[in-house]
Order: C-alpha cells, then sequence, then structure tokens
C-alpha cells in the first residue's frame, strides 16, 4: 500500500513538471511564438523559473533532494535551447550568460561545504579523517539521486578542488603508502598539460585564420582537458594506498580504486615482471603497461576495479607501483595473518 501511495506520488512530483514543459514545447512549436516577445518572454520565464518552482512545490515535503531543482532548470534550458526559434533566444541567451555561472558556481560551493563539512562531523565523531572523493562521492549521491550523474558530478568537482582548492601538504598515516614519488606518472601528466597549452595555442592562431568561433571552441576544449589533467595529477598525492579495517584501498588519484577483502587476496608479490595478458589482469594505473609496476596482486576471486565516472572493470590479478614496497609487502601480509 505504501509502495502504491509513493509511487503515485512520484508520478504527480515528476509527471506535473513534465506536463507543463510538453505543453510549453507544443507552444514553443506553434506560430503564435514567432515575433511575439512579450511571448518568448513569458515561455523562458515559464522553462526557467515556473517549473523548477512547481517541482520545488512538490517535492518540498519529499526526501527528493531539493537540489534536483537545478537540474530540472537545466532541463528546461536545454528545452528552449532546441525548441525555441532562434529569434525569441534572447531572453534564454541573457540567462546562459549571466544567471547560469552564478548558478554552477553557487553549486560548486555547496557541494565544497557540505563535504568539508562532513568531513569534520567525521573527524570529531571517528577521531580520524575521511577520505574527501569518497565523501563527496557520498554527499553527491545524496544530491543527485542518478548515481551514473552523481559520479559525474563527483568527478568535475574533484578536478578543481584538487586541481586548485586542496594545496595543503597530505599527511601520510602508518597505515598509508604513497605511489607517486618514484613513479613517472605526475612528470608524465605535466608534460601532457605542457603540449596541450602549446599546442592550443598553435592551433588557435591557424584556425582564426578560418573560423574564430572554431578556434576558441578548440581553445576551450583544450583548457578544459588541462585542468581535468592538472586534477587527475595532483590528486595523486591526496589519495594514498590505505592498509584499512577490514579491507586494502588501493587508489591511483581519482582515476582508479577498488578495495579488496583482506580475505580474497592470495598472494601479494614483489615483481616488476611483465604481467599476463588476459581480461581478469589489471593495472591500478589507467595507463597500463605504460607505467612499470613492482607488486602483483593475486586475488581468490573476481573484484572490481571503478575508474573514472565510474566505469568498471573486473580482476583477478592487479599489478601496481608503491613507493616502499617492501614495507608495503610486509605490513599487508602481517594483516592479512591476523585477520585469518
Amino acid at each position: 500500500m505504501n509502495r502504491t501511495i509513493t509511487l503515485n506520488r512520484n508520478l504527480i512530483n515528476f509527471g506535473l513538471p513534465l506536463g507543463l514543459l510538453a505543453v510549453l514545447i507544443f507552444l514553443m512549436k506553434s506560430s503564435f511564438i514567432e515575433g511575439n516577445d512579450t511571448l518568448s518572454l513569458a515561455v523562458t520565464a515559464d522553462l526557467l523559473l515556473t517549473v523548477p518552482l512547481v517541482y520545488f512545490l512538490l517535492i518540498r515535503k519529499t526526501r527528493i533532494p531539493k537540489t534536483t531543482v537545478v537540474p530540472m532548470m537545466v532541463l528546461g534550458l536545454l528545452i528552449g535551447s532546441y525548441f525555441l526559434p532562434k529569434e525569441s533566444q534572447t531572453y534564454l541567451e541573457l540567462f546562459k550568460s549571466w544567471a547560469l555561472p552564478v548558478i554552477e558556481i553557487s553549486v560548486l560551493t555547496f557541494v565544497i561545504i557540505k563535504v568539508r563539512k562532513t568531513i569534520i562531523t567525521y573527524k570529531k565523531l571517528k577521531g580520524a579523517t575521511p577520505d574527501f572523493y569518497d565523501t563527496l562521492k557520498n554527499v553527491c549521491s545524496e544530491i543527485v539521486p542518478a548515481k551514473s550523474v552523481a559520479l559525474l558530478v563527483a568527478t568535475e568537482v574533484a578536478v578543481i578542488y584538487y586541481g586548485f582548492i586542496d594545496w595543503k601538504r597530505k599527511e601520510i598515516g602508518s597505515n598509508e603508502f604513497t605511489y607517486h614519488k618514484d613513479s613517472g606518472t605526475p612528470a608524465l601528466l605535466g608534460g601532457f598539460i605542457m603540449v596541450i597549452g602549446v599546442e592550443a595555442i598553435a592551433v588557435h592562431f591557424l584556425l582564426a585564420k578560418w573560423s574564430l568561433a572554431l578556434a576558441w571552441v578548440l581553445t576551450a576544449l583544450s583548457l578544459y582537458t588541462a585542468i581535468q589533467v592538472l586534477g587527475f595529477a595532483r590528486s595523486l598525492s591526496k589519495r594514498p594506498i590505505s592498509i584499512g579495517t577490514g579491507a586494502l584501498l588501493l587508489r591511483y588519484g581519482i582515476m582508479n580504486e577498488t578495495r579488496i577483502s583482506y580475505s580474497d587476496i592470495e598472494t601479494v608479490e614483489l615483481s616488476k615482471k611483465e604481467l599476463e595478458k588476459d581480461e581478469l589482469t589489471r593495472t591500478l594505473s589507467p595507463l597500463g603497461e605504460n607505467e612499470s609496476h613492482n607488486v602483483i596482486i593475486r586475488l581468490k576471486r573476481e573484484n572490481t576495479l571503478t575508474g573514472i565516472y565510474g566505469f568498471r572493470k573486473e580482476y583477478k590479478v592487479l599489478g601496481l607501483h608503491v613507493d616502499k614496497p617492501g614495507d608495503f609487502q610486509e605490513k599487508l601480509e602481517n594483516v592479512i595473518r591476523q585477520s585469518v
């Protein structure tokens, strides 16, 4: 009975705003809106304000996150951009230019503040500092119901956070191990950023002779890529490998991670030999064979390696690089013996 009521309630919560959007689409495709500036303003206001407001009033007393009003507003923006005639998009363009950046910055600020508050609360209760990216994913899951979208948002926020905000040196605990100091990956990623910068400038001036708009689009994409790579590179030093309580947490910045129960570990081998080429043999580094490994972990059963934006790969053998492989092996094997 309760399930039926919840289903009907959700049908109203989402069905009514979508119904309003359908009516607005019908109106935008009609001839009434052509050359009618007042109607264009009214439709734009309905798409960006009225529909999100109706949605908010419907969900305000439910468990649906209030922040989902923003995606509803973005949906209205996308619908308006597609269905509203170009000559009637004056107010829509004003919203894109002035209001949308403010909303994006506000959402980013809200997420980071909430994550930091969660971390502070956790630290007071548990006496330990949780991983920022793990906390961020949990917070985004609360804000955005769709898991795939939540991971996308979490990754984008993490890139900005690690790349531009978190410049404090990470204190490495006794149960944590770094993997970036003796690895060539930071230098490789740094070189990649430089290549992107040089190439972007050269391509920009070359394309500007034919199309200035295309030149700026490609330059913006290059800048976005460079920011992504910077965030990935800086996250390496912020997310060490951790021999935790009950499980081994293997991380490679925000690019790859996996959690392995100690009971699932068969062997921990110090080796730089080439890995077998099969579907269940992976490397912790997304660079694969382009980055050397010095530790090979073999499991009794398959496990999951989670990559950027939540992409998953199964494995039973995992190669990884650790700055102090001997200490890592010794401590891990001691913990495994104690957990048996």
